[in-house]
């Protein structure tokens, strides 16, 4: 049965593998750096969508999400229901203003556009280095849920697992670049709406239907059904604190908004948010339902992040679970694919370039470099997942917070507020980071709130303040009247 179940991966990952071969051999000439990183800014509407939603699905969402479902019930799966505007804020919030100011200063990455905005070196530093510390615990949480997948739907031990998935995500991703990620986004969204439609109707037959696994979930807990959840956990303030955390705080994570420079056209941008909305929809219902419901097949995991895994190869035939077992594995490789390559740019084009601009021109020097780094990082989160947690959504929320205190106001002002200065978004920055850093760490959580909420409130007054202190930005490095 585990050769069944493996084939269809393997076939997978090879059609991956030849996805980035295509990606190689069809890169655009111009800047390396603009092809590497951005894909020369050729996405159309449908991969747009895909390839933001397959960067937003990721292990939490097809791992650590179905497995919280798991624990607290179906009030999990209304709770996922908030974050089905995420596509949305972040193209409509970002979208043609984002856009405008990359295309004028021929911006890379997020912090080119930062320092297009605010002419701050130390605020790209600051921005650098949070981005590399806050991306090494989501990646390292992308390679524990492609291994725990590998472990407990094919029958690999977890180490074995860890570097096959490792070194799968590492090659394609260091010399595919993001044309090649963003090809196997579309590839992967396919996969993902397949695989969870697939599990979805086989965890409810082998419930015995819906009804039948309703009444077995009120029989393991009558709150499994209830909208709090089992352990009144879903408090209106847990509620707004998730909803802020993964969704609207969304439009200030990196790897999202640098695929917001990168479409081809408005109307690209358009049909991307009706395209993209409707895959999280679909996405998040099903794999949060398929794990609430998954308790009446299995009613006794011990470690909930292991219910979709297990409902793989419980309630699907050897073949369609092989298919469905590449649905998670794709949106992990999306995600941390995403995270690699952005990374790797911090590090090439916001850092390593600062120190030595006259290294600019050196395409060949910078396309090894680029590939290198990629390589080492993903290395290093090799050996950071070896020994991994149990829930891996909490620590894949921590870090998402860190950067969306960080990143949110400075970016989001700074595309809709032309008072705004270097002095605001550096306060904001620090604030919201090390306020975040300090209540995350001591579990603190003031009227119930996650650290995320009183993180942005206070990072917003700071840019408030600050701003006060601050020299003005020169007009042209503020998107005109005539571009709004």
């Amino acid at each position: 049965m585990q050769h069944e179940v493996i084939l269809p991966l393997v076939a997978y990952l090879l059609v991956v593998m030849g996805l980035s071969i295509y990606a190689i051999r069809r890169r655009a000439t111009g800047s390396f750096l603009n092809e590497y990183f951005l894909g020369s800014r050729s996405m159309g509407g449908v991969v747009l969508a895909m390839t933001l939603t397959a960067t937003y699905i990721s292990a939490s969402s097809f791992i650590g999400g179905p497995g919280a479902a798991y624990k607290y019930g179906l009030g999990w799966v209304l709770l996922a229901m908030i974050q089905l505007p995420a596509i949305w804020l972040s193209l409509g919030i970002l979208g043609k203003k984002f856009a405008i100011l990359a295309r004028r200063y021929n911006a890379v990455t997020l912090n080119d556009m930062l320092f297009a905005r605010y002419q701050s070196r130390l605020l790209v530093w600051l921005a650098s280095l949070s981005l590399l510390v806050a991306f090494i615990g989501a990646m390292t949480v992308q390679f524990i849920g492609g291994a725990r997948l590998l472990e407990t739907a094919a029958g690999i031990p977890y180490e074995t697992g860890l570097l096959i998935f490792g070194v799968s995500i590492a090659l394609y991703t260091a010399f595919g670049g993001f044309r090649a990620s963003v090809l196997n986004d579309t590839l992967q969204g396919l996969v993902m709406l397949i695989g969870t439609i697939l599990l979805l109707v086989g965890v409810v037959h082998a419930a015995g239907g819906l009804p039948s696994a309703v009444e077995k979930l009120q029989l393991i807990d009558p709150k499994l059904i209830a909208p709090e959840g089992a352990g009144d956990i879903l408090s209106p303030a847990f509620m707004t604190s998730f909803w802020v955390l993964v969704c609207f705080g969304v439009i200030g994570l990196p790897h999202t908004a640098v695929r917001c420079i990168s479409y081809k056209d408005s109307k690209a941008v358009h049909r991307g948010m009706i395209i993209g909305t409707i895959v999280v929809a679909i996405l998040m219902f099903g794999m949060h339902l398929a794990g609430a419901l998954g308790r009446a097949v299995l009613p006794d995991l011990k470690v909930p992040d292991l219910v979709i895994p297990t409902l793989m190869v419980t309630v699907l035939p050897p073949v369609a679970a092989g298919i469905f077992l590449a649905a998670p594995m794709a949106a992990i490789m999306s995600t941390i694919n995403a995270q690699l390559l952005q990374s790797s740019a911090t590090i090439v084009k916001d850092l390593w370039l600062n120190i030595r601009p006259d290294q600019i021109h050196n395409e060949k020097g910078l396309k090894r470099m680029s590939s290198a780094i990629t390589l080492i990082l993903s290395v290093l989160l090799l050996l950071a997942a070896w020994r991994p947690p149990e829930m891996i959504i909490w620590l894949n929320l921590l870090a998402f917070g860190g950067l969306e205190a960080v990143f949110l106001w400075p970016l989001v002002l700074g595309l809709y507020w032309e008072k705004a200065n270097a002095a605001g978004a550096l306060s904001a920055m620090i604030c919201g980071g090390v306020l975040y850093a300090v209540l995350a760490t001591f579990n603190v959580h003031y009227f119930g709130f996650h650290p995320i909420v009183p993180s942005l409130l206070i990072s917003l007054l700071a840019f408030l303040l600050g701003n006060l202190f601050g020299r003005p930005v020169a007009e042209a490095a503020v998107v005109s009247s005539a571009d709004k």
